[in-house]
């Protein structure tokens, strides 16, 4: 295949990864722009930055159980699925509703299964579908434990005002960028998993540094998530940030510093190796939602103050959100790939 036509079916994981910046970046920055620490325009550049980063060198942490779940042997059917996610985090993200580009890529290729006869590997689903489940409860976990930590060591220790603003800033910012970094390591496999098998790209060398064509594969997608950031990211930010609970700048600090924390953990293969080399337990390598470890983050420590600050109206039609989104890839993808095949008499899977 000649990298023209590469490129043209490429794009729809472009805008997958346009979707996912214009849904994600609320993950990252949300709590920081909504208690306004941070400008939107400065989280918007830090996240562009560390995303493309984590893309390019960590990227394939969660690539290969994603992988596993379906192998999609056709580029046009690769690309009906990619359009298919980004079809539904479109639809969700214009909404304002922060939902998961993991999940929508996960029904889109369920979809693809369906239709192509090929079968849904039981075990790598119940994995990433129990992941979807552990995600937020972790993130909640650790975002109470951090709040208590935090609200005794304040106890104890006297800061002038001004100077914990600085410190609650600048740790808003070395956090999210972590954070970026984590979910351009994780999701880049939702954005660009299922082309890489089909890429015409070769490698390219960078004076001592060699980059594969995997990894610039990445670096492509890792662009398109930046410019979603850029364009797109503030309705779903506004809901992230002001809408589902009232944070102080701390409170946002620890939200954003435990989602970014827990999305690290499914996405870091060298601790997973060593952890499972000594006999102790470890995480999934799997694409989680760093909106359900956001979230998670928020609801924990909403409750842990009592539960009296929650927008629970807001809770629900955001659970209401992701229980919709592998629905409606899963069905734009089967109903997709028919008019594919059967108008433009395109092969969506090699039987």
């Amino acid at each position: 295949m000649n990298e023209g036509l590469f490129f043209l079916f490429l794009s729809s994981g472009l805008f997958l990864g346009w979707s996912l910046g214009a849904n994600d970046a609320a993950n990252l920055f949300g709590t920081a722009v909504g208690s306004r620490m941070i400008k939107f325009k400065t989280a918007a550049l830090i996240a562009s930055v560390f995303v493309i980063l984590g893309a390019v060198f960590t990227g394939s942490g969660a690539s290969e159980t994603l992988s596993h779940l379906g192998k999609i042997n056709a580029i046009a059917g690769a690309f009906m699925v990619a359009l298919a996610a980004a079809l539904a985090i479109y639809w969700m993200s214009s909404s304002g509703l922060p939902v998961s580009t993991s999940q929508a890529i996960v029904g889109a290729i369920i979809g693809w299964n369906f239709y192509s006869g090929n079968p849904t590997d039981s075990d790598t689903l119940i994995e990433i579908v129990s992941s979807w489940v552990l995600c937020p409860l972790l993130s909640a976990g650790v975002a109470v434990f951090i709040f208590w930590g935090i609200k005794l060591w304040m106890k104890h220790l006297k800061v002038h005002l001004f100077r914990m603003d600085s410190y609650v800033r600048t740790g808003l910012i070395l956090i999210g960028a972590f954070g970026a970094y984590a979910l351009g390591a994780n999701n880049i496999a939702n954005v660009m998993g299922v082309f890489v098998d089909s890429s015409p790209l070769h490698a390219l060398s960078v004076g001592e540094i060699t980059f594969s064509k995997t990894q610039i594969l990445f670096f492509i997608g890792g662009i398109s998530i930046a410019v979603g950031i850029f364009t797109y990211s503030q309705n779903t930010i506004k809901t992230i940030g002001n809408n589902l609970m009232h944070m102080t700048p701390i409170v946002a600090l620890i939200v954003v510093f435990a989602q970014s924390l827990v999305l690290f953990l499914f996405a870091f293969k060298p601790l997973k190796l060593f952890l499972d080399a000594h006999g102790l337990p470890s995480l999934p390598l799997v694409p989680v939602s760093s909106s359900h470890a956001v979230i998670g983050a928020i609801l924990g420590i909403g409750v842990a103050k009592g539960g009296r600050n929650i927008n629970w109206k807001i809770v629900g039609k955001i659970a209401f959100g992701w229980f919709l989104t592998p629905v409606i890839a899963a069905a734009v993808c089967f109903v997709s790939l028919f008019f594919l095949e059967n108008v433009f008499n395109l092969s969506v899977y090699e039987g």
